[in-house]
């Protein structure tokens, strides 16, 4: 069985997708990744897909799962298929895994968080050619000394050199869990998902992404990657911070807000409307470029 199984060219029809992290319940910077990536798919008649990343059991917050699909419809989404989470698929990690290793791509490191202190971020190489056996170790990706570049729908042109900007990155961690770049990218391929709409902070991690795509032969998606919006201490709205979780009766005001905050102009009196005509309202009205072209957006700022 191939890693990543033949999926349609970006020719084929339109297929976007949410996929939320289980380590707490959705708040407003979710719902604007969520109704951002839901009214880019539906204005061009194409698939909206929901895939939970459990792949961190020791983060996730018991409940969240149902919470989070519960939130989604109770605010009026409706996915096609049946929802993927990526703790059924761990044999395909595991797969192409040792595809990589067979391959000499990737290798076992044994640094310590420690030992990299001192490398703001971009990992030395140590263990890069001291071939150490693979238990009780990490798995690192060997990458390339030059540029992946993509044209971001929004934010423009992006470029990083892997080698000098990220270093040999971990694709599996030392306790055994898969991480988020190899799994995003076996998932995004096999669903046959075409674009991807998320948050501005992965923004830097799509070159990762990008070598992975090239290394299991997979297709490149099309990236817009939307604001976040950010709390007056710099901090983005997210579960780390304690942002409020989106309550069932604000859903029309909330989707309300978030059409504002990404640039569209719904009328002030759907926020009175029930939340399935909000959204018909987006899908209708939907215009990406009208999206502020930043990386960050002050929620005190938002109407």
């Amino acid at each position: 069985m191939s890693p990543v199984p033949t999926t349609p060219s970006q020719d084929g029809p339109y297929v976007g997708r949410f996929a939320p992290t289980p380590s707490g319940y959705l708040h407003f910077g979710s719902l604007i990744a969520a109704l951002a990536s839901y009214a880019d798919a539906r204005a061009a008649d194409g698939r909206w897909l929901v895939r939970m990343e459990d792949l961190d059991p020791p983060r996730e917050l018991p409940g969240a799962q149902t919470a989070i699909l519960q939130t989604l419809e109770r605010y009026g989404f409706e996915w096609d298929g049946p929802v993927v989470r990526q703790s059924e698929r761990l044999e395909v990690y595991r797969e192409a895994l040792g595809d990589l290793l067979d391959r000499d791509l990737a290798y076992a490191c044994r640094c310590s968080r420690k030992t990299l202190a001192d490398y703001a971020g971009v990992y030395p190489g140590f263990c890069r050619e001291l071939k150490l056996g693979r238990e009780d170790a990490a798995i690192r990706l060997r990458v390339p000394d030059s540029a992946y570049r993509f044209i971001d729908r929004l934010q423009g042109a992006f470029a990083q050199n892997l080698a000098q900007e990220v270093g040999d990155f971990v694709i599996r961690r030392r306790d055994g869990l898969f991480a988020y770049q190899l799994a995003v990218v076996l998932d995004d391929a096999w669903q046959g998902v075409t674009d991807i709409v998320r948050g501005a902070d992965l923004l830097d991690s799509t070159p990762r992404q990008l070598y992975l795509q090239e290394l299991f032969d997979a297709p490149r998606p099309r990236y817009l990657h939307v604001p976040l919006i950010i709390q007056p201490d710099g901090h983005k709205l997210g579960k780390r911070y304690r942002s409020p979780p989106l309550e069932p009766h604000q859903a029309s005001p909330l989707l309300v807000r978030a059409l504002r905050a990404l640039g569209q102009r719904p009328d002030p009196a759907l926020a009175e409307a029930g939340p399935a005509e909000v959204l018909r309202w987006a899908c209708q009205h939907w215009q990406a470029q009208a999206i502020p072209p930043t990386l960050t957006l002050a929620e005190a700022q938002l109407r």
